[in-house]
């Protein structure tokens, strides 16, 4: 059973001359559930901390694999599970649907980071008040 689930509308413009969606599209989709995700919590995805520092969430990877096209106006569930909670990273699992058929599935890995106010940025451990709310999604 998926931890989160988000609904899309195929926008025309995220499809090609051909009216399908343009492969990577799906990324974008995924970005947008893996933020919907975090503000079901109340956490953006890059937030100032209660001491004034900023965390963000920046990719590691990403992947994704078609089985069926999606075109513009479909309505596209996506379902956002997280499949490892490591100490400083997340990775989570995507399953695109339209109805029953199954559109595509993706692959996101993260890493919790302090930016600095210099533009650098380097992996911090998952701050707690992140942990426990995701322990209530995932168990």
């Amino acid at each position: 059973m998926a931890q989160f689930t988000h609904s899309r509308r195929v926008q025309f413009c995220d499809t090609d001359m051909a009216g399908i969606v343009h492969f990577a599209n799906f990324y974008r989709y995924m970005e947008e559930a893996e933020h919907a995700f975090f503000r079901s919590f109340g956490f953006k995805i890059v937030q100032v901390q209660p001491d004034g520092t900023v965390v963000g969430w920046p990719r590691v990877r990403a992947s994704c694999s078609f089985e069926s096209p999606a075109f513009y106006d479909d309505l596209l569930e996506i379902e956002l599970d997280i499949t490892r909670r490591g100490v400083k990273s997340l990775s989570m699992s995507f399953l695109f649907r339209r109805g029953e058929t199954k559109i595509a599935t993706g692959e996101l890995k993260t890493v919790c980071c302090r930016h600095e106010p210099d533009g650098k940025f380097h992996s911090i451990e998952i701050p707690a008040h992140y942990r426990e709310k995701l322990c209530e999604s995932t168990g």
